[in-house]
């Protein structure tokens, strides 16, 4: 089986918001991480994650991976693996960041539901920002960027492709984009996210 990584760099372009809808889709997100993140980290992804993607009409129900036995009924999901830590101490006025700060797995040619993020890249990344920032304010901010990065992972999965787009979808992110106060999906993404759901004959709420 071939399997192919698909990668979120670091760049910039600006993007836009959009306005919100009701009747979301709901999706179970179910995550495992490999060093438990602070709660204050946790809530912020989420929130996050939530806050992007209840404008296109998705609705997420978060679950740990652990913590599934097999028999649980879903109609549809994503399965989110979050590498190295996801605390904000020891931050560092500059790091040395290689590698995707995430990415969604394919195999085949086909999408798989299936992301990865990398705490410790997105840490590096943002990190020269978070500690010029009041301590209070540093893990709500690192969870914020956290969350950006999975929505644009969840965003591949859920509108089932490998484009990108200028907004949470675009290739490349800046510091700015990640730490901001607020980051959407632009109107052709979500009509993207649309398109392909209907094309999977998943609902699609707009």
């Amino acid at each position: 089986m071939k399997l192919v990584l698909m990668c979120l760099a670091i760049g910039l372009l600006p993007a836009h918001s959009e306005p919100k809808i009701a009747a979301p889709a709901v999706i179970t997100l179910y995550t495992q991480f490999e060093t438990e993140p602070p709660q204050a980290v946790l809530e912020s992804l989420q929130s996050e994650v939530e806050g992007i993607m209840a404008p296109i009409g998705l609705h997420l129900e978060w679950r740990s991976l652990s913590a599934a036995h097999g028999d649980e009924v879903t109609s549809e999901l994503a399965v989110v693996t979050v590498k190295g830590r996801c605390d904000v101490a020891g931050l560092a006025l500059r790091g040395k960041v290689e590698g995707a700060l995430g990415f969604t797995h394919i195999s085949d040619g086909q999408i798989l539901p299936f992301a990865e993020l990398s705490c410790e890249r997105i840490r590096n990344f943002v990190q020269g920002e978070l500690v010029l920032m009041a301590p209070e304010q540093r893990e709500p901010a690192f969870g914020r960027a956290l969350g950006r990065v999975l929505a644009h992972e969840l965003y591949h999965i859920f509108a089932n492709t490998t484009k990108h787009g200028t907004g949470i979808s675009k290739e490349s992110y800046t510091v700015r984009d990640l730490l901001a106060e607020e980051f959407q999906f632009q109107h052709k993404e979500s009509l993207v996210l649309r398109a392909g759901r209907e094309a999977a004959g998943l609902p699609a709420s707009m």
